[in-house]
């Protein structure tokens, strides 16, 4: 896209945290920055994604050109690439996608979103698949906030978002559970588990240690995570077994009722420590 087209979508996404409003509203953006193939400069460009796991998906479509886009042919040079998610900002490794990989991720996108078999359609090229590799150690990333208590709303509002695609996708969807959206929901698993891992082995004892009158909020924060790894266990168990999204709807309603409360109160209790401290 041209870059009087992307600026405005980059400065509205960074000044969001990701949440977009008109024609990118609701949808999974990232911005990715990638260093010029003969110039070496920066060149920071909108992108749809698709979650996979602990890597991304993006598609060089181009619209259905018949040549890649520029952030491609920058990634085929220069493959270390900056991801911002919006609540994350890391640097990743580019892993371009062959065969019958590629062929199926394709395909799993195309469920998702038919508008990339059109594009397809409109080139003789191959639309190429890049899986995107957080090169961030011990974690997803810097945060993008200011405070250890913003910090906390900024990663929770992550969740609560990507919840709200979820159900949404779950809403829209035919009469089968797609693949795509079986991926989304067993990412957002993932990443959670790993999020209130974290909070149980390091967040927590750090606040115990420093702030020992919230030891009563901490075992309660403590004994939500236990009844929400219940929940996320059962919605695993389930995306295993069904493909009525209508099933896998009831799960991710009870889990996002059970996670908000636990995220309000997570908030109610823990930012004012920290911001106090600040």
């Amino acid at each position: 896209m041209p870059n009087d087209f992307n600026q405005p979508v980059i400065d509205e996404f960074r000044a969001n945290r990701g949440r977009m409003t008109g024609y990118f509203e609701g949808a999974r953006l990232l911005l990715l920055t990638t260093t010029g193939a003969r110039t070496g400069t920066p060149h920071t460009t909108p992108v749809g994604y698709l979650p996979d796991g602990d890597r991304v998906l993006v598609i060089a479509s181009a619209a259905g050109s018949d040549r890649h886009p520029d952030w491609f042919r920058n990634l085929v040079a220069r493959p270390q690439v900056t991801v911002e998610s919006g609540t994350f900002t890391y640097e990743a490794r580019a892993a371009f996608l062959t065969g019958e990989e590629r062929d199926r991720l394709f395909a799993r996108a195309v469920e998702a979103d038919a508008g990339w078999a059109t594009y397809q359609e409109k080139t003789t090229r191959v639309i190429p698949v890049v899986a995107l590799h957080s090169l961030a150690q011990g974690g997803p990333g810097t945060i993008n906030a200011t405070s250890f208590g913003e910090a906390i709303k900024v990663v929770h509002d992550a969740f609560r978002h990507e919840l709200t695609l979820i159900r949404g996708e779950l809403a829209a969807g035919t009469t089968t559970l797609g693949a795509q959206l079986r991926v989304n929901c067993l990412t957002f698993c993932h990443g959670l588990h790993n999020h209130h891992t974290g909070e149980d082995t390091m967040l927590f004892p750090h606040i115990a240690e420093h702030h020992p009158t919230a030891t009563p909020a901490l075992t309660r924060l403590r004994e939500e995570h236990e009844r929400i790894a219940v929940l996320v266990e059962e919605l695993r168990g389930t995306l295993a077994t069904t493909t009525d999204p209508a099933v896998v709807r009831a799960e991710v309603e009870r889990l996002t009722a059970a996670l908000e409360a636990h995220l309000t109160y997570e908030e109610e209790e823990l930012v004012p420590l920290f911001d106090a401290a600040a």
